[in-house]
Formats: structure tokens, sequence, C-alpha cells
């Protein structure tokens, strides 16, 4: 009884992948020119935040602390660098605004916009959560 029945779930199985039609199958979602750069910005920007948590705790000496940061910064210098290259060749420019660099951080109950890059974020921070840079 459990063979014919897992011969016809075979079956049916079968079948159904056999004749699907292509207008039943969903369109696939158009994935980003520059996702895997973004996704690798990311990274390197946790890196450098548990880098300076560990540095702080007294895990890391001075000299090692120096020479992973200088790594991680080059590593995202050139992935940034290749963001910039690969929307200038899309056609699609500068995405983020440039605040004025002597522009003093708005901070109120609402929350904080960096002056340096012009994020915005719902709560007060005092490093900014897209650039890493210290706002306050």
């Amino acid at each position: 009884m459990i063979i014919v029945s897992a011969v016809l779930l075979a079956m049916a199985a079968l079948f159904y992948t056999l004749f699907v039609r292509n207008e039943d199958v969903p369109e696939p979602i158009p994935v980003s020119p520059i996702q895997h750069l973004e996704d690798r910005k990311h990274a390197i920007y946790d890196n450098l935040r548990d880098l300076q948590f560990e540095y702080r705790l007294g895990k890391l000496t001075d000299d090692d602390y120096q020479q992973t940061k200088q790594a991680l910064q080059k590593e995202l210098a050139v992935v940034l660098s290749e963001t910039e290259q690969t929307l200038k060749s899309l056609g699609l420019g500068a995405v983020r605004k440039q605040a004025k660099p002597n522009a003093k951080p708005a901070q109120n109950s609402k929350g904080t916009v960096c002056p340096h890059c012009g994020a915005s974020f719902k709560e007060n921070l005092k490093f900014c959560g897209e650039c890493g840079k210290a706002i306050a």
C-alpha cells in the first residue's frame, strides 16, 4: 500500500513538473547590479564595528588594530569605488545626498541626520549607520 501511494505521488509530481505552463511560473525578482557590492560594503562596516569593539575590550594590540583597520578601510575604498563606477556606467549617478561638511547634526526627539552623508535615522546615534563616521 505504501509503495503504491509513493509511486502515485511520484507520478503526480512528474506530471505536474512536465506540464507546467510558462505563464504559470512567476517572473524572477530582478537583481540589482550593485547588490553584491552593497552586501560587501555592509559586511566591511560590520567588521570595522566588531574590530573597534574588540580593541576597546583589550583583545587586540594597538598595532594589530591599526593594521586590520587599514586593511578593511582599503577594501572598503575599493568597494565604494567599484560601486561608483558601476553606477556611472549604468548612467545612474550618485544615489546619496551630500550634506554640508561643516553642518551640525540635526538632533531632536525625532532622530539624527548625519552631517557627512546626509543619512537620517529615527533614533539619536553617536555614529552614522551608513558611513560609520562620528555624528556628535
